[in-house]
């Protein structure tokens, strides 16, 4: 059954709210604008994030920044080599006054959940969290507790070829809604950044721009945007040529033509519309593709990643109509 699209007071709501968010975490963040807006748009989807990139270039500050903002509970966890799964989900301690166990939750049982350096981690570690990511619940000793909501797990990691890194498992990497790389600054930037931390850090003086249960109802919001069965059959296009590109010796899962669809309807509704548009899957193909597939032999001889097949595949992969999508937007409303 179909919902009614949002009305335009509630995509108001979604534009003013993200736009406080954006200009707050910009305020940290320099000259990242477009990072900052698929951060966002992740968080309104209810996915997960997974920023990547060498040390010092502020994949932990953007998580902080995106938590701050969120008046809402807040676990951090540092990965290292010796973190066992218990340390993330909680454990049952025996209290001998009462001659019961009491479970003691984990840094999982919050709302924003920022995971530093998720790749210095065992496998066995990692996978503590597929549950907590993909279902919301956490289960312990046979016992399953239920995640709060809004959920989201920010977490960075380093480069596979650095030293002490384990790789995170394909499991693993596709309960990530988006993958980012933050890149170098610009000298402006940078200069700018220079400026703005001399003397102070900014994130001390980063205050909440909204709470844990408007996230909630923006994530409702932008789940019953109108997506054109144009859209979809785009979605599920760009999904199938990744299983049928040469360059690629694994494509991208069912799992990520829903975070697709669901990315790009976030997208959609922080620009104030009430329906999905070609441009928002394309914008967010990349990040939310890239990271889920596995180049073929020939593919990383001849120096091609993931993220330049994706590239090419937006390239070729035709277009919906336009006039359909519209079409079918009025049909329905």
């Amino acid at each position: 059954m179909l919902q009614a699209v949002p009305s335009s007071t509630e995509l108001d709501d979604v534009v003013e709210t993200t736009r406080r968010m954006r200009a707050a975490i910009e305020g940290v963040v320099t000259g990242r604008p477009e990072l900052v807006r698929v951060t966002v748009a992740v968080l309104l989807a209810e996915g997960h994030l997974l920023i990547e990139d060498v040390p010092g270039v502020g994949k932990t500050t953007l998580a902080k920044a995106l938590a701050r903002t969120i008046d809402c509970t807040v676990g951090r966890i540092q990965f290292t080599p010796d973190l066992l799964p218990s340390d993330l989900t909680g454990v049952n301690i025996f209290r001998s006054q009462t001659h019961e166990f009491e479970f003691r939750p984990g840094p999982v049982f919050a709302h924003v959940v920022i995971g530093d350096e998720i790749n210095r981690a065992s496998p066995k570690t990692q996978s503590a969290l597929l549950e907590c990511m993909q279902e919301a619940q956490a289960t312990v000793d046979g016992r399953t507790y239920p995640l709060p909501r809004p959920f989201l797990v920010v977490a960075t990691q380093n480069p596979v070829e650095m030293e002490g890194t384990y790789p995170l498992p394909e499991a693993q990497r596709d309960r990530f809604m988006a993958r980012l790389t933050v890149g170098y600054p610009s000298i402006e930037s940078e200069l700018d950044m220079l400026d703005l931390q001399e003397t102070s850090d900014p994130l001390d003086t980063l205050r909440p721009v909204t709470d844990a249960a408007q996230v909630k109802a923006l994530i409702e919001t932008a789940r019953r945007l109108f997506a054109a069965p144009g859209i979809k059959r785009y979605v599920v296009d760009l999904v199938t040529a990744t299983r049928e590109d040469q360059g690629l010796r694994l494509g991208a899962s069912p799992r990520a033509a829903i975070q697709l669809l669901r990315a790009a309807k976030a997208l959609a509704a922080m620009d104030g519309r009430d329906h999905v548009l070609p441009d928002d899957v394309q914008q967010l193909g990349v990040p939310v593709l890239a990271h889920r597939l596995l180049p073929s032999t020939e593919s990383r001889l001849s120096g091609r990643n993931t993220s330049d097949i994706v590239a090419d595949i937006l390239d070729r992969v035709p277009l919906p109509s336009a006039a359909g999508t519209v079409r079918a937007r009025r049909a329905i409303g």
